[in-house]
């Protein structure tokens, strides 16, 4: 048993789950600013998330499969994707509103599916390479943080108080975990899960231009728009340095 490899996912999966905490820095701070970092936080994510899945995710499965397969895989997740959002009601809502109001226990069903997938991407890569779970992870991280943030706003909002919805997000948020180590031992009587790596990627594409490009188009300031634009292409420049570093 590969103990190093499962520690890294352990590790990578508990650092996702601790997102759903992240509303605590919330607390102190208001609205406007909470709002003003969610949305630097979508533009880096949105580059990033859009890097990540062509150049490593997908790249990294071209490796490992027919160009044909990972491409019926790719487009798995970004259907998977569109059907969690469309039937459980799973949305990035960054601005403290949803259209599901008051807020619905569903939102937290669709999170916890979402995060046990992230929690077997994040396995599939690790069992990769320890440098390409890595690079996951901080994807993952990435696209979760203002969607974490986002959630508190939204559940604080449909009535919840501050403490229950840290804790319930922190609940949907830990699934993680369990699908860490679903993926993990999955390996060690299925032999690979690289499948994962372009249904990732498919999910990832459906996540930044379903959810995150409308949030970033949400901006009538020319000149807040250009610095997401900014931030948006240092995310793409972020992962793509990353990808050539690893070369």
């Amino acid at each position: 048993m590969d103990i190093p490899v499962l520690v890294w996912i352990l590790g990578a999966t508990v650092l996702d789950g601790l997102l759903a905490l992240s509303g605590i820095f919330a607390f102190r701070l208001n609205e406007k600013t909470l709002m003003k970092l969610v949305r630097w936080l979508i533009a880096f994510s949105t580059g990033a998330l859009l890097a990540g899945a062509f150049f490593h995710l997908l790249s990294e499965a071209l490796e490992q499969m027919s160009s044909q397969n990972a491409f019926y895989l790719l487009f798995a997740g970004f259907i998977l994707f569109f059907l969690i959002e469309k039937f459980l009601h799973w949305h990035h809502c960054h601005e403290g509103n949803c259209d599901v109001h008051p807020v619905s226990y569903l939102i937290l069903i669709g999170d916890s599916v979402h995060n046990f997938i992230d929690g077997l991407i994040i396995a599939a890569s690790f069992l990769a390479g320890i440098p390409f779970g890595i690079l996951t992870t901080i994807l993952i991280v990435g696209h979760e943080l203002p969607q974490e943030l986002g959630n508190f706003g939204i559940m604080v909002h449909g009535g919840f108080g501050k403490k229950k919805a840290l804790l319930y997000n922190f609940v949907a948020q830990a699934t993680a975990v369990i699908g860490g180590l679903v993926g993990y031992f999955l390996s060690l009587t299925a032999g690979s899960v690289s499948f994962l790596l372009p249904f990732a990627a498919g999910g990832f594409i459906y996540i930044a231009a379903s959810d995150l490009i409308p949030e970033l188009h949400k901006e009538k300031d020319l000149s807040k728009s250009m610095v997401s634009f900014v931030l948006f292409l240092v995310g793409i420049g972020f992962m793509v340095g990353l990808k050539l570093l690893l070369e």
